[in-house]
Order: C-alpha cells, then sequence, then structure tokens
C-alpha cells in the first residue's frame, strides 16, 4: 500500500502500473520524454547503474554517471554514447566506503551549479567478508548506507529547489534476512554473517527512503525504496558455493524465482524515478514495476514480494536517521 500525499495515511486507490517483472526500461520509458531533467545514478559504471543512467539519456535527460573507478566509468559513458550519440552524460567520483570521497564529489556537484531532479542511489556490495571502511564502520553498511546517507544529506536542498524531485534508494529482498542492530553495526558483539550484514545493510536502505519521504516530502522530494530482482551483476563477486548455499536456504522455494535481465531489472527504479502513478506518493517499496505489500515484521524468507514492516516503520527510520547523522558528523 502507498502513504498518501501528506504522508500521513494510505491511499488504496493505487492502480497496477501495466508492468511487471519481464518489463525492460525501455518499456516503462516508452514515450516518455526527459528533456530538461538531470538526475544522478551512483554505481553507473556498471550492471543496474549503466543501464539505468543509458535508459534515462536515451530519454534525453542530462545524466550524471558517479563511480569509484574513473576509467571504467569512462568507458561505460562511451558505450552509452555509442548507443545513443546525442547523450548528455557528465561523470563524477566517488566512492561510497569513504565518507571523505562523498563529501568532495558532493561538493563537486553542487559547485557545477546544475540542477538536479532525481538521484538513483544505485551502487553497493553484497555478502562481502568482513572488513571495515576506512572510517571504521562495517562495509556493507559504510557502502550501501551510509555513504548514500551523507551524499543526499548534501544533495537533497538541491533536489528540493527542482520542486518535484524523487530519491530512488536501491534495496533488495534481501532485506528480510538480517535487521540493522542499532547498538551492534560493526558486529563486536555478534558473529558475522555476511546475509546478516547485507539484510541489515538493504534494511538501511528501505528505512532511509522512509526518512526521505518524512523530512523533505513537504518541499516536493519523494523517497522510494525498489527491489529490482535477481539479477546476475558485479554484485555477486563475492558469491561463493557456500555462500550461495546459504543464500538458497533462506528461500521457501514457492514464489517461482526466475532471475532477471539487467534491462528487467533496472526498470523498476526508472519507473519509481519517472512514473506519473506515484506522483503525490512516497515513503514506499517498490519491485516489479509496483508498490508492494507490506508483510509481517519477522519474515525472513527472500522469495515472493512485499516489504517486511519493521523496514518501514517510521520511528525506525527516524532512529537511524539521527544515528546516521551523527556517524557523518563523527567522521568529520
Amino acid at each position: 500500500m502507498a502513504r498518501s500525499g501528506d504522508g500521513t495515511g494510505v491511499r488504496a486507490d493505487m492502480s497496477p502500473s501495466g508492468f511487471g517483472p519481464t518489463s525492460t526500461t525501455d518499456d516503462v520509458l516508452q514515450g516518455v520524454d526527459l528533456a530538461g531533467r538531470c538526475y544522478l545514478v551512483t554505481g553507473a559504471s556498471g550492471g543496474l547503474g549503466l543501464e539505468t543512467s543509458r535508459a534515462l539519456a536515451a530519454h534525453g535527460a542530462r545524466v550524471v554517471m558517479a563511480a569509484r573507478n574513473r576509467d571504467k566509468n569512462e568507458a561505460a559513458a562511451e558505450s552509452i554514447r555509442r548507443l545513443h550519440p546525442d547523450a548528455d552524460l557528465e561523470l563524477l567520483d566517488i566512492d561510497l566506503g569513504s565518507l571523505e570521497s562523498v563529501r568532495e564529489a558532493a561538493s563537486q556537484f553542487l559547485d557545477s551549479g546544475s540542477k538536479l531532479d532525481g538521484i538513483v542511489a544505485n551502487a553497493g556490495i553484497m555478502a562481502t567478508p568482513f572488513e571495515l571502511s576506512v572510517d571504521g564502520f562495517e562495509s556493507q553498511f559504510a557502502v550501501d548506507h551510509l555513504g548514500h546517507f551523507l551524499l543526499l544529506d548534501v544533495l537533497l536542498p538541491r533536489l528540493a529547489e527542482s520542486g518535484a524531485a524523487r530519491v530512488v534508494v536501491v534495496s533488495s529482498a534481501g532485506h528480510r534476512m538480517g535487521d540493522v542492530d542499532f547498538h551492534d553495526l560493526n558486529f563486536e558483539r555478534r558473529d558475522y554473517d555476511p546475509f546478516v550484514a547485507y539484510g541489515a545493510a538493504k534494511t538501511c536502505n528501505v528505512l532511509h527512503a522512509v526518512g526521505i519521504d518524512q523530512r523533505w516530502s513537504e518541499r516536493g522530494v519523494r523517497g522510494f525504496a525498489v527491489h529490482p530482482g535477481g539479477i546476475h551483476t558485479e554484485l555477486g563477486r563475492y558469491m561463493t558455493p557456500d555462500v550461495i548455499g546459504s543464500l538458497l536456504s533462506r528461500m521457501d522455494g514457492s514464489s517461482g524465482f526466475r532471475w532477471k535481465s539487467i534491462p528487467e531489472g533496472a526498470a523498476t527504479q526508472v519507473w519509481a524515478l519517472t512514473s506519473p502513478l506515484l506522483n503525490g506518493v512516497g515513503g514506499v517499496y517498490c519491485e516489479d514495476c509496483n508498490v508492494s505489500p507490506v508483510l509481517g515484521t519477522d519474515v525472513e524468507t527472500v522469495d515472493g514480494p512485499g516489504v517486511a514492516a519493521r523496514a518501514v516503520d517510521p520511528r525506525r527510520a527516524d532512529e537511524l536517521w539521527s544515528l546516521s547523522e551523527r556517524l557523518v558528523s563523527r567522521a568529520d
């Protein structure tokens, strides 16, 4: 169900979008003109971020492609220009695992004077061995959530200047595998499990989208969380046979799971960023190009649709927001 435009209730009148799990970015953007709009996409050098950047640019948007590796990002931009010679692309260097790098990238964007109509917080890592970021945070929490939190914290005022902007935070059904422990972010009191840590980071992504919508909807910025589906990308670089076995054990097998292509996987984030069906809506979790149902708090399996209630709890979104503000300030 979707929150109402004022963030205080529920809209029950939203019709299905007409799209589904096999819809692609080109499907959801058919006939859409994005000329005059500017979007920033993190993790733009490959996978879903590259396809999202391509699709937006193909429909006339100016796209700021943010990524850690400049050479790879340049090659990604060139691959888009080969398909769309008139693509309006800009590259931005950012390492989301370093808050210093995030501050530099955000400042560089602001100094450019560019307008900003939306951000797709797409970059992430998954099921990594235990490691601390340069700022001392568990790596999945650092890259998937905290770096994006700081980037958005700096750029939200610029988004608000557009009058009608959206932030799409790419989460995952994996948020069901582990809740965030606000008192043990670095697994100092628990044994480290890469999927529990991934689940915590992806829960943070949903709570972040809810928090954005709570704080910025009155200024015209709406927040959305997205589950893209299962896609073979570089995100799975740490997926050893043991790790894959652990993931499969968390699936109940009842959903008819199928892998998506990259254009199918990127479709939901492009839809959430641009669909007029979502005008006046925010703080919701989307998958297969539709708003998803809210499930119980204790759901743990990762197949089947829906978002765990704990991940869209506005009180927990407030708690995460306050904690994240303290953490990025501490790292100044």
